[in-house]
């Protein structure tokens, strides 16, 4: 073998697998473990049905798992992608909201599909569920929720008490 055109492709896949490698220790999942209580709306015809549906989203390793889609449909875990990753400053309260928007798509042996759309600032989570069957609509889900927890707390600083400069002091 000619070792002028073995070289550079050994430094390439050198070169490729470093990068990996350094990627996969420098990026960490921001949704890794959290979990968020969701309230799930049937639509049909545009109208959402009266009958709400409590359901409980995890996501861990790059992959989401639903309860309901696991019991009703049986989708286990499905590998995400994460589309957007952005903070922004809220005006009415001051302060930085992360938003992540993400997509999760997965068709199985009975060229059922189901798409997963959604936007997630903080601890809100709010998107879609959409399955299709032969690319025909079948069911479509609005999903809205919270983390799982409720809203972090932030710790308040604590003033220290203003002492008077003539105040004796304690012996």
């Amino acid at each position: 073998m000619n070792l002028k055109k073995f070289l550079p492709v050994l430094f390439s896949l050198l070169f490729v697998c470093t990068g990996l490698i350094a990627r996969e220790k420098g990026e960490k999942d921001p949704l890794h473990k959290r979990d968020f209580n969701l309230g799930l709306s049937e639509m049909k015809d545009g109208q959402p049905q009266k009958k709400n549906i409590s359901d409980l989203l995890s996501f861990k390793d790059g992959k989401v798992y639903s309860g309901f889609l696991a019991d009703k449909f049986g989708y286990k875990w499905i590998k995400y992608r994460i589309n957007k990753d952005s903070i922004y400053t809220d005006i009415e309260t001051d302060s930085e909201v992360r938003m992540l928007v993400i997509e999760a798509t997965t068709t199985d042996e009975a060229n059922t599909t189901l798409a997963i759309n959604l936007t997630i600032e903080d601890w809100d989570i709010e998107g879609t569920f959409k399955i299709t069957k032969n690319d025909k609509p079948k069911k479509f889900y609005e999903v809205v929720g919270r983390e799982k927890g409720g809203k972090p707390k932030k710790e308040k600083k604590k003033k220290e008490e203003a002492k008077p400069a003539d105040a004796p002091k304690p012996e």
